[in-house]
């Protein structure tokens, strides 16, 4: 599932070029290489919708937007690309408010977003078999930078419509992600955050397979001056040795894995055709608290996947207790069409519901328990933007007085309001 991390994002350049985003990580980054390739071709008063399509409800979302948008601003061109728009181009044809459609292997190449007079321009994302890293200047109202590293993903989880989206696995070359990073630390970005579709699986397709940790470990000895390495999330069946032992020797690898667990029942992990078990997972994050003490988890967890029973949700429920994560990101099951899940006897809707609300309380409760550890320990944070900053183990930090974003506050914890931690001194480090 993408990467576990889902925002919405609105970015307005004036009226040249404004890019809307839903997704992941990866869209965000993507969405900074639209912006950039629009510059360079000087296309103006465009709107490009970035779509998701992890969820049926993010394809509501984007077509109420682009709605919306068109409202606000009757003359400019509406152009939808990204994963919904891969997977569905005619749909979005079809809307009367879209202009141009863009597949995703298309969006950022030069001229992608010049009007050719063409309504669709979708191909073949299976066909695909290169990622080309995008060397970004920096990104806009962004304290740090994400470096697509990987795209596309071979396996098929029955839940997930993503592979139809993104194509492929595929992996940017290392000696090209160890230049863009360090292209974006001498622009002055204290943190870098390394991103894909399925991130783990990054080397599979490169001479010799070279595994994530030994990518990790390269980045950190060639760019000594990058301040924190950030990973944006792992598959729990791909944890490679050189990857432990990164975390175990590297402080400047932030201590905060996001995990797509998704379930913790081991039958419906089966169905979900995911490749592990609830024992591998629990095993995993007890291999690495040992090696990295302090080490923050987060997790994806799908509420009402299909054939679900009562006895099996308990299993993901008492997973959040039993892992001791600190962030859970809940999904309520969504059908996406085509999908061997979406064929599975499906749990009654108001089910599904109650049983996402419950997974959601279960991980507000462990949130508290993680912020009050935090109390009263030692915190290094990126400042986002004012008053608020980032830690190390993704813990949102509040504190008072100005600081420029990107730069890091070292501190103590004083307490929290149930949201975020507090830093009452500060000073700044980097």
């Amino acid at each position: 599932m993408a990467d576990g991390f889902h925002i919405a994002e609105r970015n307005r350049q004036g009226v040249a070029t404004e890019v809307v985003t839903f997704g992941c990580r990866l869209n965000a980054c993507e969405s900074q290489a639209i912006r950039e390739r629009a510059a360079a071709d000087g296309v103006t008063d465009v709107v490009v919708f970035n779509t998701c399509a992890v969820t049926g409800e993010a394809v509501r979302q984007a077509r109420q937007s682009i709605r919306k948008m068109r409202r606000e601003r009757p003359g400019a061109r509406i152009v939808v690309t990204g994963c919904a728009a891969q997977i569905d181009p005619s749909g979005f044809a079809a809307m009367d408010e879209v202009d141009s459609v863009i597949g995703n292997a298309e969006k950022s190449a030069p001229g992608a977003l010049i009007d050719t007079g063409l309504k669709v321009r979708v191909g073949d994302i299976m066909s695909v078999s290169r990622t080309a890293g995008h060397l970004l200047a920096g990104f806009a109202d962004r304290a740090r930078a994400h470096v697509e590293i990987q795209n596309g993903c071979d396996h098929r989880c029955t839940f997930c419509i993503i592979p139809f989206g993104r194509g492929n696995s595929r992996s940017v070359p290392a000696g090209a992600v160890v230049t863009q990073i360090r292209e974006l630390v001498g622009a002055g970005y204290n943190e870098v955050v390394l991103t894909g579709v399925d991130l783990t699986s990054w080397g599979d397709d490169l001479p010799g397979a070279p595994r994530l940790g030994g990518l990790v470990r390269r980045i950190l000895k060639a760019v000594p001056e990058l301040p924190r390495l950030r990973l944006s999330s792992i598959d729990t069946a791909e944890m490679d040795p050189e990857l432990m032992a990164c975390l175990a020797d590297e402080p400047r690898l932030t201590p905060y894995l996001h995990l797509s667990l998704q379930s913790g029942d081991d039958l419906i992990l089966k169905r979900m055709k995911r490749r592990h078990s609830r024992a591998d997972a629990l095993a995993m994050i007890a291999d690495v608290r040992r090696v990295r003490p302090g080490v923050a988890f987060g997790a994806d967890l799908i509420a009402g996947f299909p054939t679900e029973s009562e006895a099996a949700f308990e299993n993901s429920l008492s997973l959040v207790t039993e892992a001791d994560l600190a962030f859970v990101h809940v999904f309520p099951y969504s059908a996406r069409p085509g999908t061997p899940a979406a064929r599975m006897p499906r749990v009654d809707p108001a089910e599904v519901k109650a049983r996402a609300a419950r997974l959601r309380a279960a991980g507000e409760a462990a949130f508290l328990r993680h912020l009050d550890r935090r109390v009263g320990t030692s915190v290094s944070a990126l400042v986002e933007r004012e008053g608020r900053a980032r830690a190390e183990d993704f813990t949102e930090v509040a504190f008072t007085g100005a600081a420029a974003p990107g730069s890091i506050l070292t501190g103590v914890i004083a307490g929290h309001d149930d949201h975020r931690a507090r830093l009452d001194v500060w000073s700044v480090t980097a």
